[in-house]
């Protein structure tokens, strides 16, 4: 999805650019969404439908006052991409206090014992007590698996290798989490495929033992358009609530799983969007739009920052922002954004769709790892005040920090130029703050 992200970003700057957005512009900007999609594995049809309707409302729709037409071509896109992948989030109707039941089901391979603890992780940062069922009785080790990974988020699982009947395992441990007072119980059944007769039978006997409160069908993102053959077998056999999409993160066929799913009607309530525990998301139809054309998930961002406890004064921020900080300021904001999760998937979120090619992601990961071990050994003067670092400072803190001289005079070189953007940037506004749709 990073390259269907990155394609259409483009095609929206280009457009931007242009000093004229008239019926050519905007029919090239229908191709490079209609080859875009097909390139990620979209139905045919629904990309002609899509695109049909991008084109006719650019083109017949009166402007809105108070907004250029190029504008309103980027807010009708906006507007028909997110109707296209479902409009509405699913809610995720989960409290404290309140014993809920959530069933993992999905065919094998799709990583759905890994999403089990990704979902139980993603409920315990909110504050709920949530504990894993692991019913798995057909793959060996299953249960081990479950319990490792589980063990590094510090969530209790529950299971009984000696038991043959899944449906028991999962009955026992609802008792066992409701006498815990537990809030929430995700039970991990086995993986099946969808012509399996018996495994099938199985999902509905542990359903109906349980009953829970919603079915979560997992489906891998790289299997396309296919996705959509699981999704109704699922429901025939067992009324599926949500859906989570694994592995969007490398997957080039994301967008063909995802428009598959959203033409069952069904909902797509997450998103893997990484290998670790912490890499799931509620998936959000307006926000992943807005990130996929460049204009940023904002709401992603604060999330992210508030998960990862970034508490940082107002006045502080206001500083930075205005290009007055010092070395110790931009240490701390390294700090902070090293625990929100790796470099790219934090650019991704930031409004103007900030993207980097994936080698210089990996230069600018190692380059702030050095700087933080360069700051480190730096001294509180000098971080007050880097104009201090001279010659002889710099040999004694690449000394200290075990790092070549010429990365100490990059990172005060980075340093003036980081104070020089943050204050042209504040002349220059945000980007497209002008858009209707953008606005809270």
């Amino acid at each position: 999805m990073e390259t269907v992200g990155r394609s259409l970003t483009d095609a929206v700057r280009k457009l931007l650019r242009m000093p004229n957005v008239d019926e050519k512009a905007i029919k090239e900007l229908v191709k490079d969404l209609q080859r875009t999609l097909l390139q990620a594995d979209v139905n045919v049809e629904l990309v002609l439908q899509l695109s049909r309707a991008v084109e006719d409302r650019s083109l017949k729709e009166k402007l809105p006052p108070g907004i250029t037409r190029r504008e309103h071509v980027v807010k009708v896109l906006y507007e028909e991409m997110t109707k296209f992948v479902g409009q509405d989030p699913a809610k995720v109707e989960v409290q404290p206090g309140v014993f809920r039941k959530l069933m993992l089901v999905g065919i094998q391979g799709t990583g759905k014992t890994t999403s089990s603890v990704k979902l139980a992780r993603f409920f315990q940062k909110r504050g709920l007590r949530v504990g894993v069922v692991g019913a798995d009785t057909h793959r060996p080790g299953a249960l081990e698996q479950l319990k490792q990974l589980a063990a590094t988020v510090e969530i209790p699982v529950y299971g009984e290798p000696g038991t043959k009947k899944p449906e028991d395992i999962a009955k026992h441990g609802l008792e066992h989490y409701r006498k815990e007072k537990t809030d929430l119980v995700i039970i991990d059944t086995a993986g099946r495929h969808r012509n399996e007769r018996d495994l099938m039978d199985e999902m509905k006997r542990i359903a109906s033992a349980v009953k829970p409160d919603e079915i979560v069908l997992a489906i891998d993102a790289t299997i396309g358009q296919q996705a959509i053959t699981q999704a109704r077998a699922f429901h025939e056999a067992t009324p599926v609530g949500s859906v989570l999409l694994t592995k969007m993160d490398g997957s080039a066929k994301g967008g063909g799983a995802l428009s598959a799913v959203a033409g069952t009607g069904s909902k797509v309530k997450f998103i893997g969007t990484g290998e670790r525990v912490e890499d799931l998301e509620q998936f959000v139809p307006t926000d992943f739009v807005g990130r996929l054309l460049g204009m940023g998930d904002l709401n992603a961002l604060l999330e992210k920052v508030k998960e990862a406890e970034v508490q940082v004064p107002e006045a502080k921020v206001k500083q930075f922002m205005e290009g007055r900080f010092t070395l110790k300021d931009m240490y701390d904001q390294m700090e902070n954004l090293r625990k929100m999760g790796p470099l790219r998937k934090v650019l991704q979120m930031i409004p103007g769709g900030v993207s980097l090619p994936e080698e210089q992601l990996g230069v600018a990961e190692e380059k702030m790892k050095a700087w933080r071990v360069i700051i480190q050994s730096m001294t509180k003067k000098e971080l007050e005040e880097p104009r201090l670092v001279d010659s002889s400072r710099s040999k004694r803190i690449a000394r200290g920090a075990g790092r070549p001289e010429r990365e100490v005079r990059e990172l005060v070189n980075q340093y003036f130029t980081m104070r020089k953007m943050m204050k042209q940037m504040k002349r220059r506004g945000p980007m497209m703050k002008g858009m209707p749709f953008m606005k809270k």
